[in-house]
C-alpha cells in the first residue's frame, strides 16, 4: 500500500460506530489492508492489495458483512479479527496465484504425477533391460489420471484431482480424492498408490519448490498420511497356511524338481525355487544374483539389497545355506564367468508359419509373473493348493525367530526391519521365545513335610 494510507479506528464495533458513511482501512502489510465500508443499512469488509502484476495497481475482494452489534461471533456477520484473518488468507492466495501464473503454466497435479510416472517407468526399464510400464504408472493411471480403453478393461476418467493446481492444492482435495477409491481395493494396494501419489507430488514441489507455497509438503503428508488400523487385535500379514515346516519345504521342492523334469526347464525352476526357500529373499533381488553370489567355499549366497526405502543400505547380505542348497546350484556355475547373472532360463519363439515354438537362447528370469503358472503345478502336485512363493520367505523368517536367533539378525539376514518383523510376526516371536521363558520359572510356593502347602510366614 502506498506510505500516505490513513488508517482509521475500525477494531471494535464501538469505534465503527461513531464513524460517518464511507470507507476507512486498517493496514495489513505494505501492500495489502482490510478495508471496512460504512452504509445507510451497516458495514461490510473487504480487502485490498497492490497488483504486482499487469493491469490494475489495485485489487480488492470482499470480506463479507461487519459485526456492528459487539465484538463476539456471530453467524453470518464478521468481527474485525475475523475479518481481518481472512482478509489476510485471501490476500495470501492471491499472491500464490499471481506467482504461479508469473511462472508458467500452472502445475497441476496431472503434470506431477506423469513426471513422476515417466521416471518410474525409465527406471524399472533400465533395471530390467527393456521397456515396460511400472507397477506405480498402472495403478496412477486407473486412479488419478484416468486411462483409455484397452483390451478387457473399460475406459477410466480421471478423477477432479488430476486437475488441482498444485499452488491451490488443500488436504481437503486429497482426503476426497481417497474418499473416492473403490471400496474392494485391497489395503495394501491402496496404500502403495497413495504413496506413489505422495512421492509425485513431493517429487514436484522439490523441482519447483519456489513457485510453491512452503506449506504443501504439510498438506501433502496429513492427506496422505496412512490411517490408522481401528482394530483391537493386529493382524499379522503372513496367514497360518503360508508358515511351513521344514517337511512342507522339503514336499515343495520336491514337487518343483518333478515339475521341473516334466516340463523340460533343464533345472532352472527348481534352482529358482530351491534359492527362494533357503534364503527367504525376494524374487526381484534373487534375479540379480550373480555366479560369483554363490560361495561354495564360504558355505553362504551373497544376495543383493532389495530397492525398497531411499537407499543407505549395505550392497548385498551374506546368508548361509547347507551343502545341499550349494549342490543344487553346481549346473548354473559350472564353467561361468563370476559377473554373469546366477539364474537364467530358456526364452522360446514361435516358428514362422508355424503354431511350433523353439528355443531362443537363455536370459534372467525378468518377472515374478514368469512363475506364475508353474508354480500353480508345483503347489498342486505338493498338494498345497493354497501356499503362495511369498510364503517361503515368510517360512523363513519364522524358522529363525523360532531357532531364537536376535530379530535384528533375522530383520538383516531377510532386508527387512525391526519394527517391521515385530509388526507382522509379533505372533511367533511369543511362540518361539516361550521355552526361554519357561526356563526362567523358579518355584515359588514352599511345601510342608506332608506335601501340603503352608502360609509362608511373615
Amino acid at each position: 500500500m502506498a506510505k500516505t494510507l490513513k488508517e482509521a479506528a475500525i477494531t471494535t464495533a464501538s469505534a465503527r460506530s461513531k464513524l460517518l458513511a464511507g470507507e476507512y482501512a486498517r493496514r495489513l502489510d505494505a501492500d495489502a489492508a482490510i478495508w471496512y465500508r460504512k452504509g445507510k443499512r451497516g458495514g461490510v469488509w473487504f480487502v485490498r492489495w497492490r497488483n504486482h502484476g499487469t493491469g490494475a495497481n489495485y485489487l480488492q475482494a470482499p470480506v463479507g458483512p461487519a459485526n456492528d452489534v459487539n465484538d463476539k461471533p456471530a453467524e453470518g456477520l464478521l468481527t474485525f479479527a475475523q475479518a481481518e484473518t481472512q482478509g489476510r488468507q485471501i490476500v495470501a492466495e492471491a499472491r500464490q496465484q499471481a506467482k504461479a501464473v508469473a511462472a508458467g503454466p500452472a502445475l497441476l497435479v496431472r503434470l506431477a504425477v506423469e513426471s513422476y510416472i515417466q521416471e518410474r517407468d525409465a527406471r524399472d526399464s533400465r533395471r530390467k533391460g527393456r521397456k515396460v510400464r511400472s507397477d506405480a504408472g498402472q495403478r496412477l493411471r486407473r486412479y488419478v489420471l484416468g486411462q483409455e480403453k484397452r483390451g478387457k478393461q473399460e475406459a477410466v476418467p480421471a478423477t477432479p484431482l488430476a486437475f488441482v493446481a498444485l499452488h491451490v492444492l488443500k488436504e481437503s482435495d486429497l482426503l476426497e480424492w481417497r474418499k473416492g477409491l473403490p471400496d474392494e481395493l485391497k489395503g495394501a494396494t491402496e496404500q502403495r498408490l497413495i504413496n506413489d501419489l505422495k512421492a509425485a507430488l513431493n517429487g514436484s514441489y522439490a523441482a519447483h519448490r519456489e513457485r510453491l507455497d512452503p506449506t504443501l509438503p504439510a498438506i501433502i503428508k496429513h492427506g496422505l498420511k496412512a490411517d490408522k488400523q481401528d482394530i483391537d487385535e493386529a493382524v499379522p500379514i503372513a496367514r497360518d497356511n503360508q508358515i511351513l515346516s521344514a517337511a512342507q519345504v522339503g514336499t515343495i521342492l520336491a514337487a518343483a524338481r518333478q515339475i521341473d523334469a516334466e516340463q523340460n526347464w533343464d533345472g532352472d525352476l527348481f534352482r529358482l525355487v530351491v534359492v527362494l526357500a533357503a534364503t527367504g529373499a525376494r524374487f526381484s533381488q534373487i534375479a540379480r544374483m550373480r555366479v560369483g553370489d554363490v560361495q561354495r567355499e564360504k558355505g553362504r549366497l551373497v544376495v543383493p539389497s532389495s530397492r525398497k526405502g531411499r537407499g543407505g543400505k549395505v550392497a548385498s547380505i551374506p546368508y548361509p545355506v547347507g551343502k545341499d542348497v550349494l549342490d543344487a546350484l553346481l549346473p548354473a556355475t559350472a564353467r561361468r564367468s563370476n559377473y554373469e547373472i546366477l539364474l537364467e532360463r530358456w526364452r522360446s519363439k514361435q516358428v514362422a508359419g508355424s503354431i511350433g515354438w523353439e528355443r531362443a537362447g537363455r536370459a534372467p528370469w525378468q518377472s515374478p509373473s514368469e512363475l506364475q503358472r508353474p508354480w500353480n503345478n508345483i503347489r498342486q502336485r505338493a498338494r498345497m493348493p493354497a501356499v503362495i512363493p511369498y510364503g517361503l520367505r515368510h517360512s523363513s523368517i519364522v524358522r529363525g525367530i523360532r531357532a531364537n536367533l536376535p530379530i535384528r539378525l533375522v530383520a538383516a539376514l531377510h532386508d527387512t526391519s525391526v519394527p517391521m518383523i515385530e509388526r507382522h510376526y509379533g505372533r511367533w516371536i511369543v511362540d518361539g521365545l516361550e521355552d526361554l521363558a519357561a526356563r526362567a520359572i523358579v518355584p515359588l510356593v514352599p511345601a510342608g513335610d506332608n506335601g501340603n502347602v503352608i502360609q509362608i510366614g511373615g
